[in-house]
Parts: C-alpha cells; structure tokens; sequence
C-alpha cells in the first residue's frame, strides 16, 4: 500500500510546529523560474506550456488520498506513518494528531487554482497557487510541496520540449511549402524505454500527446483518455504503425535482407505503412541497391514503406555527407530515394518524396538536430515533409527540474486572522530564486503579486480542486487547440 501521507520529505513533517503560532492560512504557488538549462529550439520564446495539473489532481490527491488514505482503517494509517516517524527522527518528535484530524475529516482541505492547461505563459508566472480551507489544516500546503513538484516538473517539461520540436516542424513546413496536416505525425514519441520508471513512461509521454499524436507509449493513450477525457473511439489520441526491430531482421540473415523485406511488404503487409529498420548491416546497400531490387513491388502496394536508420550521425544520414568517400552516403538518403522513386515538386518548388516511399530517424535526435536536418534538406531542394523524427529519452529524459527552474513556494499566510505577506530573495543568488510576494494574480498573462484578495479572485489562475472533488476539467482535445492557437 501507498500511503500518500508518506510522499513528503522527512523536515516537512516538523513545519506544523514550526509556523507562528495562532497561524491558519498557507498561500503557496508552483511556478517555471528559470529557463537557462532548457534544451531550446531556435524559435524559443520563453514560455512555458502548462500541462500536467488535472493528472496530479485526480491520480494524487483524489485516487491515491481515497484508497490509500482515506479509505484505510484509521488504526493502520497511523500506526504506519508513526513507525516511519520514529524510526527516522525519535520516538515522539513527530505527533499524530494532525494526521489523524485530517483522516476523519474524509478529504484533503486544499484550494487549488490553476492556468488552463496547453496555455503558454512566460517564465516566473506561476502555473499553479494552492491554500488550505480549513485554518487547522494549514499545514497540509506545503507538505504537499515535494510530491506536487514530483509529479508536475516533467510532464510540463515534455510538453514545452514535444512543442518547440513542433514549431520548428510548423517553421521549415512553412518555408518549403511542407504539409501542414503531416506535422502531428512527423514527431513521434520513442521515449518510454528510456525514462525512469512505468508512470514516468506513460505519464511523461502524455505531454508528448498534447502536441503530437504519433507515439509508440502504449499507456500515453490510456493515460490520456484516464486523466485528460480522451477517447480514442471518437477521435485521434495517438498513432502509431507496425514496425520491425533489429531482432526481426537479424534473424531472416544478412544474405536474405532483401527476401525479408519483400515477405514483409507483399505477405505481411501488403498495404498500409510498415517501418522496415535498414541498417541492421548496410543501410546504404539497402536504401539504393535493395529499394531498385524491389521497386516494383514498393510501387505496386497501396501504402508507403518506410525506412530507417538507426546509427551514425542523423544529419549526415538523412542529408548527406559530403566528405563521405561514398556516393550515396555523399547525397544522403532522402535524395537517394528521390532518384530511385522520384515524386512531386510543391507549390513553393520543394520537392516531396513518391506517397509510396519515406523515412524516419528515431536515434538521439534533438531539438538542435532537427533544425540541422530541414534546414540542410530546403538547402538541397527537398521539402520538410520528407521526413519523421522519432522523440526518445535523449530529449525527454536529458532534463531536470532544474530545466525549467520549477519551484513551489509560499508567498502569503495568516495569523491570527492578519494577513502577512512574505517572499524569499537571497543575497547570495543572481536572482533566479526571488519570488513573488503576497497574493497573486494573472492577467493577460503577465504576474501582478501583492494582489488584493478581490483582484487574486479576478484571475487566469481559476479554480480546479476544491476540497477533493475536481472543480473544473479540461480534455486533451481543448489543450491541443490552445497550443495549436498559440
């Protein structure tokens, strides 16, 4: 059993005593404080995508808070979280009476107001405040703060990183004249493997699926429809397409590539997309002397083959080298398919690969790599329709909470019924770490602090939990239109 009590740090369980006394009120606020480490695009103007607070609310603080809190015999819980307490900090450091007011109190005391999530709002503007509503449970805000960074940092993160990769996708389309209803599908997610546990897999991959809807996360789906009101009977959460591996090749022989991929194209798949991996042992083999050996069963089925690399360096790969000794490795690979199969030439005089043929590059691709990439194909003529990136760990993973400098802080209380502004601003920090001071408001998406309680009410921040039911829901399909609108 997961206790959620115990999802804190050890020095949290001691704040109750360590406030004023007479206090009843902990106003406290999550908020991006930093994009210096942000892996960004080009195009990166210092916003932030807002995602990741309904996933918290009703996986956290409603699910888990109702069956393995709430739901628990009062005996258990306690027992439970004392032995943890004593073992740790002494027998007796840390009373119960709190933990056991909040558990037969039968739900958590919070109020949370949040942005609309799939917005995109500056640096330093807070996505979240959170306050208690009953003044003896005033610890609970910051108690929280450990398990709420936990769960919130990454998948905001995943979801700003998956958005510049498609900004930049949108960019190139619009300057090679790319299609634009192909660029949901040029990102596709390859992370999970690479992440650090099964809920980072899936719940991460989510964020992905707020700007893409290619994915081979299985459980980004699922987590979609669980916690975002996605259905995938009625509309396209995600997508993906029957695909080979190293295993799948290795085993028909390096003498027998070309007879695997033509079982695989006419018995196995004869229509429909299969992503065929190429370079098992000779990609450049495969991609200019076996696509010619099979052209004519590529051109006969109603579908696209795709191919991919999956080592060296993927700009020389898919664009061209032209140090490289070899003729083809000289050209790169998406030219190497447009002299076999050709294709067509768009409005803006790009050209684009035969419907019948294309690839993808799914091998430690990030933001960087891809400008390099369809920057250096317009560079030759081809349009940035050609291609599909896969999105793995080394760009979803390769981030910190640091990344975006997420932080949870209080910036107002209540003591004795007074009001007390407060705020950290070190001497020794460059800044980064100052925070906002008092009340908070949002308006036209700039932060205005030491807010009256009036215009902290008239606000973008807006009501989503109260008192453990979920207030106000938002669906995938509402945050994709507003990244898309953004």
């Amino acid at each position: 059993m997961n206790n959620p009590i115990h999802a804190t740090d050890f020095y949290k369980t001691g704040h109750l005593n360590q406030y004023p006394k007479g206090t009843t009120k902990i106003y406290s606020n999550f908020t991006p404080r930093s994009a210096r480490l942000f892996n960004h695009s080009k195009l990166y103007d210092n916003k932030v995508v807002v995602f990741g607070l309904q996933m918290f609310i009703k996986n956290f603080l409603i699910e888990e808070f109702n069956n393995d809190f709430f739901n628990q015999p009062l005996e258990d819980v306690i027992m439970r979280y004392q032995r943890r307490m004593d073992g740790a900090l002494g027998v007796g450091v840390v009373k119960t009476d709190h933990i056991e007011a909040l558990h037969k109190l039968g739900y958590l005391p919070l109020l949370i107001k949040g942005l609309p999530e799939g917005g995109r709002y500056d640096i330093k503007v807070p996505h979240l405040t959170i306050t208690n509503t009953e003044p003896e449970f005033f610890w609970l805000v910051n108690y929280l703060e450990t398990v709420l960074s936990t769960e919130m940092w990454k998948p905001t993160t995943t979801a700003t990183t998956a958005f510049e990769f498609r900004r930049v996708f949108e960019h190139w389309a619009n300057e090679t004249g790319g299609s634009a209803q192909f660029i949901p599908f040029q990102g596709h997610d390859f992370s999970a493997r690479g992440l650090s546990n099964r809920e980072d897999g899936h719940k991460a991959s989510i964020g992905h699926l707020t700007s893409f809807v290619g994915t081979d996360t299985i459980r980004a789906i699922d987590g979609a429809e669980d916690f975002y009101g996605a259905n995938s009977d009625e509309e396209l959460v995600g997508v993906s397409v029957p695909a080979t591996e190293h295993s799948v090749m290795s085993m028909g022989g390096e003498l027998n590539e070309k007879e695997t991929i033509k079982r695989l194209i006419t018995e196995g798949y004869p229509s429909g997309i299969i992503s065929i991996v190429s370079d098992t042992w000779d990609f450049w083999h495969t991609i200019s002397q076996t696509t010619i050996e099979l052209k004519d069963e590529i051109m006969a089925r109603d579908g696209k083959v795709v191919f991919r690399p999956d080592s060296g360096d993927p700009v020389d790969i898919i664009c061209g080298d032209p140090l490289h000794p070899d003729e083809n490795a000289r050209k790169g690979a998406i030219e190497v398919l447009w002299d076999i199969f050709g294709g067509t030439i768009n409005s803006k005089g790009f050209k684009t690969l035969d419907s019948h043929v294309g690839l993808i590059y799914g091998d430690s691709i990030t933001l960087d790599r891809q400008w390099s990439i369809l920057e250096k194909l317009a560079s030759k003529g081809f349009a940035s329709d050609n291609i599909v990136l896969g999105i793995g760990s080394y760009s979803y993973q390769y981030v910190t909470r640091d990344s975006l400098g997420f932080a949870m802080k209080a910036t107002y209380g209540e003591v004795d019924g007074v009001g007390r502004e407060i705020s950290k601003n070190p001497k020794t920090d460059s800044g980064t770490k100052k925070s906002a001071v008092g009340l908070l408001q949002v308006l036209d998406g700039i932060l205005q602090d030491r807010a009256s309680k009036s215009a902290e009410e008239d606000s973008e921040l807006t009501e989503v939990f109260r008192d453990g039911v979920l207030t106000k829901e938002v669906t995938l399909r509402e945050i994709r239109t507003r990244l898309v609108a953004s």
